[in-house]
């Protein structure tokens, strides 16, 4: 069959990858970052506690540009050291080292 139809599959990419948003340090005001931190992530007072105290740490992952950078702009307004990263692809993750 020569006058057949051929069918063309192509993937999309997303043109705003998936972001992450990392807290690197408290700084002096300690309690506010962590109301912060409850404020953008929706955790709990003890939990975003913990997370805060575990700096750095990444705090939200798979966010747009500006989901992003609108949560960074939060941490940074209370003394917090934040920053917004763009997530890796799935196959440049590093394995654990032992």
């Amino acid at each position: 069959m020569p006058d057949e139809e051929s069918t063309e599959y192509y993937t999309l990419l997303c043109d705003d990858p998936s972001h992450e948003v990392v807290l690197i340090d408290c700084g002096p005001r300690e309690m506010d970052v962590i109301r912060a931190v409850r404020k953008v992530t929706g955790l709990s007072l003890w939990h975003s506690r913990v997370l805060a105290r575990q700096a750095p740490v990444t705090l939200l992952e798979g966010l747009s540009a500006y989901g992003a950078q609108s949560a960074v702009a939060v941490l940074q307004s209370v003394g917090a050291r934040a920053e917004w990263r763009q997530e890796p692809e799935s196959g440049e993750r590093t394995a654990p080292s032992p």
